[in-house]
């Protein structure tokens, strides 16, 4: 438990902080459905491309949108029945299956992600200076 003591600044920080990223969430939520997505589906794309590894699984999946893996595995059949994912064999280790994302992902996941990139630098004064409020 910190030892400091908020004060009625650091609660409307917090309050304005957690504003900011519920509107950004309520934009990106909005975005996606324009694009015939539900917001896990296009965090589990994002995940996919934005991984820095070659071997996405589904445990990787699972790991980053903070899911169970039948979760995970639920939502990369659903994927893969829309055609924006596809299961390949590991090159390196034959009992695991590595995710890719399919060319109609990669165009989708190019669109939804400059639109998200444009609304983040349009944020970021605004976040910045609610970050610094925590200083």
């Amino acid at each position: 438990m910190p030892s400091d003591s908020l004060t009625d600044t650091d609660y409307a920080a917090l309050a304005d902080f957690r504003y900011a990223l519920r509107e950004f969430q309520a934009f990106s939520e909005s975005r996606v459905a324009e694009f015939g997505l539900t917001p896990q589906q296009h965090q589990a794309l994002l995940a996919i491309r934005g991984a820095t590894t070659d071997a996405v699984t589904i445990g990787y999946v699972a790991g980053r949108l903070i899911l169970k893996p039948h979760s995970a595995s639920g939502l990369i059949a659903r994927l893969e029945t829309l055609d924006l994912v596809a299961r390949q064999p590991s090159t390196t280790d034959g009992r695991r299956t590595v995710l890719e994302l399919t060319a109609r992902a990669q165009t989708l996941l190019e669109q939804l992600s400059a639109i998200h990139r444009e609304e983040v630098v349009r944020l970021r004064p605004l976040l910045k200076t609610l970050l610094d409020a925590f200083r």
